[in-house]
């Protein structure tokens, strides 16, 4: 119940958490019930307050890359487990687990296609898959992307969706993949090759502070989480209150770490203006 006009008192209807039907969702922002025809119609996005969903690899490349001309490489690649990592599962365990649940083989889908008829190469990052983390296979597939952009002269999107940062059960291996993709779009930067750089909710830690944050130029999705260390932990360490929206695309934005936000619907079509200028 919600104060109306004239001192009246306005009824709106709330149905119980989780009194859906199959045509309709609750928004995790705003807390509405929503179509999710609507929903589906904005490409996932949450048509009262713009909340951008997470959405997969596969449906990534299928709205922002021009529908059947994407190739993906280097697809039979998966995780070594050089540590033979156990905690309650086992490494092997887990990568067998959200295999099945994704139907990938690591966190990162790369390949060539186009964007409206430009030829690209493409990434993308899943955070459905052991949060998009950073290890040997998505280090190895950006830096051949970048290698392969280099030597074809087109350009490189990487699109980041990677609230994990380096991927713990590789141990140093994974860090090395930090250095590992940056030295590699140093050198395309050398051959004077476009890359842009797409951030989305959530791209944190070592993927952040490696290959997502050197992009020529570097867009994010609205309302994404962007950083190194989450707010919280931050917060704790330091004991101070941090800044509103701290650590979002709007304040990143607003402090010049990035170039631009897009909404998702018009992600496509400003990649094709922004490749056109820069081709």
């Amino acid at each position: 119940m919600s104060s109306g006009w004239n001192g009246l008192k306005k009824f709106v209807f709330r149905p119980e958490e989780g009194k859906t039907d199959g045509q309709w969702m609750r928004c995790d922002g705003c807390k509405s019930l929503v179509k999710k025809e609507e929903v589906k119609k904005k490409l996932q996005v949450c048509p009262e307050c713009n909340l951008h969903f997470t959405i997969g690899a596969q449906e990534r490349i299928a709205i922002t890359i021009d529908k059947g001309s994407f190739e993906e490489y280097w697809a039979d690649m998966v995780s070594e487990d050089p540590l033979h990592f156990k905690a309650l599962s086992s490494y092997r365990q887990k990568i067998e687990e959200d295999q099945k649940s994704t139907g990938l083989k690591d966190a990162v889908v790369v390949g060539r296609g186009k964007i409206n008829g430009i030829d690209v190469m493409f990434g993308v990052t899943d955070s459905r898959f052991i949060m998009g983390s950073m290890g040997s296979v998505v280090g190895e597939k950006i830096t051949r992307s970048a290698e392969k952009a280099a030597q074809l002269k087109i350009p490189l999107v990487v699109v980041s969706g990677s609230g994990g940062g380096a991927r713990m059960y590789e141990g140093c291996i994974s860090l090395m993949q930090m250095a590992k993709t940056s030295a590699a779009l140093a050198r395309l930067s050398e051959e004077s090759v476009a890359y842009i750089s797409v951030l989305t909710d959530p791209t944190m830690a070592g993927v952040m502070a490696s290959f997502a944050g050197l992009g020529d130029i570097i867009i994010a999705e609205p309302k994404a989480l962007i950083g190194f260390t989450g707010p919280r932990v931050i917060a704790q360490t330091i004991g101070k209150e941090l800044p509103p929206g701290f650590q979002t695309s709007e304040f990143l934005l607003e402090h010049g770490l990035i170039d631009k936000i897009v909404d998702r619907p018009h992600l496509k079509s400003e990649l094709a203006r922004i490749l056109e200028y820069l081709i």
